[in-house]
């Protein structure tokens, strides 16, 4: 076998030579690692063990630079192992070099070269402070934003979508005008309330009188505001009014000035998938792509 006569009894040469050259912080672990591998035995037995079963005697040499290749390959292959294990995409450098440093012994120049290793080789992407370590499911994002960016700009339903998306614009601004003045218009009247009853209390009538009243008032508003989640399943509170009355006021709009609301939609998952699909995903759309 011709792979028999590459490996010599100068290994574990090599390998006290590579243990001679590291800090001494780190040698017991190399020494642990290189025996559970079947590297440190071979002083006795002549044979190397590779992770696979296979079994090699005898050679011509390897020299203390091809050990720390094997041995660094293996570090390497861990450290891929725990970064996958971990189910951010993303983690900042200084959690990134901990990690190396784990798997380097803490020796610093070692973690600082698994670190370039990983970065050079695309298993990970670093960015700044920011480590990636998904690199695939980024370059698809970018991918679909570049498609997205230079599909067929002369397509004419991206000239009918832009009109439509001025028309949807101004609908918009005068649905959010119109449910604003609502909300001024409450206040007004929740303004004007509250000064009457302070008349009625300290003036008019006393508060013995005006007690069960405002508890009546009070309970009245409450049944006000759990018809609304009834009838709206939408949480009463400002911002749930807001939306459910923008909606009702796009709608109105929407008809008046013969917005095809479903004609845009369509035109927009075909021109702008992955906005579509983003937009869609939020509590409180509509889309508008901007």
């Amino acid at each position: 076998m011709a792979v028999g006569k590459v490996f010599p009894k100068r290994l574990m040469e090599g390998f006290k030579s590579t243990l001679r050259s590291l800090p001494n912080t780190s040698k017991s672990s190399l020494r642990r690692e290189a025996e559970g591998r079947g590297v440190y035995n071979y002083a006795q037995s002549e044979i190397v063990s590779f992770p696979g079963g296979e079994k090699v005697k005898g050679g011509n040499g390897i020299c203390a630079k091809d050990t720390r290749k094997i041995l660094m390959a293996s570090q390497v292959e861990k450290l891929k192992a725990k970064l996958r294990d971990i189910p951010h995409t993303s983690i900042s450098y200084a959690h990134y070099f901990r990690i190396c440093l784990q798997f380097s012994h803490h020796n610093q120049r070692q973690a600082a070269e698994f670190a370039k290793i990983l970065d050079h080789s695309g298993n990970v992407i670093v960015f700044g402070n920011v480590v990636f370590l998904r690199p695939e499911q980024m370059a698809k994002t970018l991918e679909s934003l570049i498609l997205e960016s230079i599909a067929n700009p002369e397509d004419p339903r991206r000239k009918e979508l832009e009109n439509m998306e001025r028309q949807k614009a101004m609908i918009d601004e005068k649905a959010k005008a119109q449910v604003r003045g609502e909300l001024y218009c409450g206040l007004g009247f929740l303004t004007a309330q509250t000064i009457g009853l302070m008349r009625l209390t300290f003036w008019e009538l006393s508060w013995d009188v005006m007690e069960p009243i405002c508890f009546f008032l009070t309970s009245l508003y409450f049944s006000f505001a759990y018809i609304f989640f009834l009838r709206t399943s939408t949480e009463p509170t400002f911002q749930g009014y807001f939306h459910t009355r923008f909606k009702t006021k796009q709608q109105r709009l929407m008809k008046r000035y013969n917005l095809d609301i479903q004609r845009y939609n369509d035109l927009c998952k075909a021109c702008y998938p992955t906005s579509y699909a983003r937009a869609n995903s939020q509590p409180f759309p509509p889309f508008n792509h901007a």
